[in-house]
């Protein structure tokens, strides 16, 4: 099963878009697991350089790659903050354009879940008013999108690291 091209386009070696292709900068962006597993840390809540760091467990330079590729393609915005009696540092926010990932993320988790969990995956994302599953999904439907902040994430009962 595959897409269909419209007829001027179904002669494949007739055209090409070459670099121009979304989803070929989209790979280039995203292209290391780090820079994934940052955006992945920001839609859950990490925010500070040290928590980053902490929580997906690699090196402090890799992360820093990270968080300045994605500051140079705003999908992260630095933003001031100073504790008492502390130095000023910077927190890591998603901007729109990284908000916009939502769904990249989402579809790629419920493929991991459906594909290499066994049917167990250990977290299920779920609207934080009524409970309900989210899920992305191709659709030609105007469907209401749902926020981050919209979302609740749940451990599965069900699941044993390890399994």
């Amino acid at each position: 099963m595959a897409m269909e091209f419209e007829e001027r386009l179904r002669d494949r070696d007739a055209w090409s878009i070459g670099d121009g292709c979304s989803a070929e900068r989209v790979l280039g962006l995203l292209s290391t697991k780090t820079v994934f597993l940052v955006v992945r840390e920001c839609f859950y809540g990490t925010a500070r350089f040290e928590d980053f760091v902490a929580r997906i467990g690699t090196s402090a330079p890799a992360v820093s790659r990270a968080l300045k590729q994605l500051e140079s393609a705003r999908v992260v915005v630095r933003v001031p903050y100073q504790e008492p009696g502390r130095r000023a540092r910077d927190e890591y926010r998603l901007t729109e354009a990284g908000e916009d990932l939502l769904p990249v993320f989402l579809s790629l988790m419920q493929w991991g879940d459906k594909h290499l969990q066994d049917g167990r995956p250990p977290l299920s994302f779920v609207e934080s008013g009524t409970g309900r599953a989210v899920r992305a999904r191709v659709t030609a439907d105007p469907a209401p999108e749902a926020a981050s902040d919209d979302i609740e994430i749940r451990l599965n009962p069900a699941w044993q690291r390890g399994h």
